[in-house]
């Protein structure tokens, strides 16, 4: 690996995924700068997903590099894993499980400390603190997701992953959720979003990019 990808918050190099005969990603790169908030769009079944997944290790690329803070995300995805923070559509939250018992139980899968401290203070991030001894299952949707965004962050992770963030909150939750992905909370985290929202890509990101037929490209800056 050279200095400059260890260096970088995330390297994509060549990633490529197939599903069957239907090729999703066709050889997508990017670099991401530690600190910065890429938006990504594209069209229903682009493959934005797949490729945030692939980034959070979560699926495996068919090809390519994927070096997240340094680390070869192929090669040690626990190492990985434990840099990079994510929100997609399932919250993973148990829903037999208050909030509070859901937050403890993934600071012990990453071997967390101050397990109560980390569930308050990510809980109140999100405006979420009056719920936490709430049941997941009698929660709403946007509670729901007000908690899983909540436990990608429990970590302090330097990547964040978010996956149509915005989607079923209301506009005090999505006020909160601009503040951590821009760093209003003092974190300086690099995130790639996936959003329909153009202006709201256009307000947040440094960068905008757009993936389609396979491929990644920067369409325009962000800041707006």
């Amino acid at each position: 690996m050279d200095e400059s990808a260890a260096a970088l918050a995330v390297r994509v190099r060549g990633a490529k995924k197939a599903f069957g005969r239907s090729a999703v990603l066709r050889g997508v790169d990017f670099d991401l700068a530690r600190g910065e908030i890429l938006c990504l769009m594209g069209a229903n079944g682009s493959g934005k997903t797949t490729l945030l997944k692939i980034v959070a290790t979560i699926a495996k690329p068919d090809a390519g590099e994927i070096i997240v803070g340094g680390v070869d995300a192929r090669r040690d995805g626990a190492k990985a894993r434990r840099i990079i923070g994510a929100a997609l559509h399932d919250p993973l939250l148990y829903d037999d499980l208050t909030a509070r018992e859901n937050l403890r139980f993934f600071c012990r899968m990453y071997g967390l400390d101050r397990a109560d401290e980390r569930a308050e203070r990510v809980s109140d991030l999100m405006g979420m603190s009056e719920r936490l001894d709430m049941r997941a299952g009698a929660m709403s949707h946007g509670m729901k997701k007000r908690f899983g965004i909540a436990r990608a962050l429990l970590h302090e992770p330097s990547v964040l992953l978010l996956d149509e963030p915005e989607t079923g909150l209301d506009q005090d939750a999505a006020a909160l959720l601009d503040k951590a992905i821009t760093g209003a909370d003092g974190a300086r985290r690099a995130v790639i979003m996936t959003t329909h929202d153009r202006e709201r890509a256009r307000r947040l990101g440094d960068r905008i990019a757009t993936l389609r037929n396979g491929r990644l490209t920067i369409t325009e800056r962000g800041g707006a």
